[in-house]
């Protein structure tokens, strides 16, 4: 079987990929592969950008999964009431969708890095400013404001690997997909310790995070800074600029299979995630687990993410086809389901490991997205289609679950549920993992 690298390096139609044109310059708004663009530049840039990947990566997460373990204090603290605090906890997935499909306009007008800092801010200020609001709509607004510093920075995390490095995709995504691995496993964790570190102020705990998210500024703003500072006004970057629009008008993405094969797949993969941080630890609960233990084996759970999530994608990009990855990931997912069925208290840390590694369809259409593109135009519009797509369809899922789980009165009738979804799950991530092009209308 020809490998994504060779494939890259014999494709005539990809001029990146084949090296007779340099890549889109950093900073610079998208520009199509098939114009002349900047080059990406200087090796001090490079560092400046991985630096600021896996800052911005590490907080993608905090503001939703540091919230979880101090849902309790604040929902004492601002009166909140249980219909809103599910609320709170249906916001991502909606903002995701919602904001995320903002990214591709703001990209091609501001350049991926000027996104990415405005987003950072965001996220900053959301996340500082929404323990001290004093009343929940307000600690909603702020927490909508952090979101949307996430969805679009969600969305361009792909782009800023193909833009940056076109021919290190397998292992730049590992690297930013073992970042958010760690960022969303860590606030989960530490939280709480931080919280009582503080002073045990819940507001001071959360606003905490602020911190991590002014650090992901400090890169992003300096080569945003270099960038503008050389200029990348020249006429050839003006004729690359116009094909980059040229190519960004023509592009139709919501009727391309690859892109709606690469949404399913991502909702499908984004619901069994969310079910498992929700259902895991009640369903072990159920069994006679206790509360720590339940707690303990979730976080193992989401954990396996952390060196899976930097192997994977460079194991994917090394192949012309990974829906053979998404099978065995699926597969794995189905047996911690039947374990689920038959033994969950017995078998339960076996159970753990194979959804811990089911888990990371994730990193795996993060890196199809990056491959399923030629171009830096083509990955924005990708990613965000296939991320707002798969966001709306992740909602139901968990709500499903916890309807079954009340009219049926045990696990069965959700583990069917689980079973056929994650069934739908490896026959679309099989059509995702073809080795084709959404610019090639397929």
């Amino acid at each position: 079987m020809a490998t994504a690298q060779d494939h890259r390096t014999t494709r005539s139609d990809d001029p990146i990929r084949t090296g007779r044109v340099p890549a889109p310059h950093p900073g610079t708004a998208p520009s199509d592969a098939g114009g002349t663009a900047a080059r990406p530049g200087s090796s001090w840039t490079l560092r400046l950008v991985v630096v600021g990947l896996v800052l911005a990566a590490l907080n993608l997460r905090p503001a939703i999964s540091g919230l979880g373990p101090l849902l309790e204090e604040v929902r004492a603290g601002l009166g909140m009431s249980g219909t809103f605090a599910g609320l709170l906890t249906s916001m991502p997935s909606l903002c995701f969708a919602v904001f995320g499909g903002l990214a591709p306009r703001l990209a091609r007008r501001y350049g991926p890095a000027a996104v990415l800092v405005a987003g950072m801010i965001a996220i900053t200020t959301g996340l500082a400013l929404r323990p001290f609001t004093g009343s929940t709509a307000l600690f909603l607004a702020g927490s909508v404001l952090a979101l949307a510093g996430i969805a679009v920075s969600n969305v361009l995390m792909p782009v800023v690997v193909k833009h940056w490095f076109p021919g290190r995709v397998g292992a730049m995504t590992g690297l930013y997909s073992m970042a958010l691995a760690v960022g969303t496993a860590g606030a989960a964790a530490v939280t709480v310790p931080l919280t009582d570190a503080l002073g045990g102020n819940w507001r001071v705990g959360l606003a905490a995070w602020a911190v991590l998210g002014a650090l992901s500024v400090v890169p992003w703003a300096a080569v945003l800074r270099g960038v503008r500072r050389r200029g990348t006004a020249g006429a050839s970057s003006a004729a690359g600029d116009a094909r980059a629009r040229d190519a960004a008008a023509g592009l139709r993405i919501s009727r391309s299979p690859t892109a709606w094969a690469l949404g399913v797949f991502f909702g499908l993969q984004a619901s069994a995630a969310y079910i498992t941080m929700g259902w895991l630890p009640q369903i072990f609960r159920d069994a006679g687990v206790s509360a720590s233990a339940a707690g303990l084996m979730l976080a193992v759970t989401m954990g396996m993410g952390i060196p899976l999530s930097f192997v994977l994608p460079r194991v994917a990009a090394r192949m012309s086809h990974q829906g053979p990855l998404a099978v065995g990931l699926g597969i794995c997912g189905l047996a911690g389901y039947a374990g689920l069925w038959f033994a969950p208290a017995e078998g339960a840390w076996a159970w753990v490991l194979l959804l811990g590694v089911s888990n990371c369809a994730f990193p795996l259409v993060l890196t199809m997205i990056g491959m399923r593109s030629r171009t830096s135009t083509g990955v924005v519009k990708l990613s965000a289609f296939a991320q707002s797509t798969g966001y709306l369809l992740s909602i139901p899922g968990p709500l499903l679950v916890g309807a079954l789980r009340q009219h049926s009165g045990g696990w069965h009738a959700p583990l069917l549920l689980m079973a056929g979804l994650m069934l739908a799950q490896i026959a679309v991530g099989t059509l995702a993992g073809r080795d084709r092009c959404v610019e090639d209308g397929r």
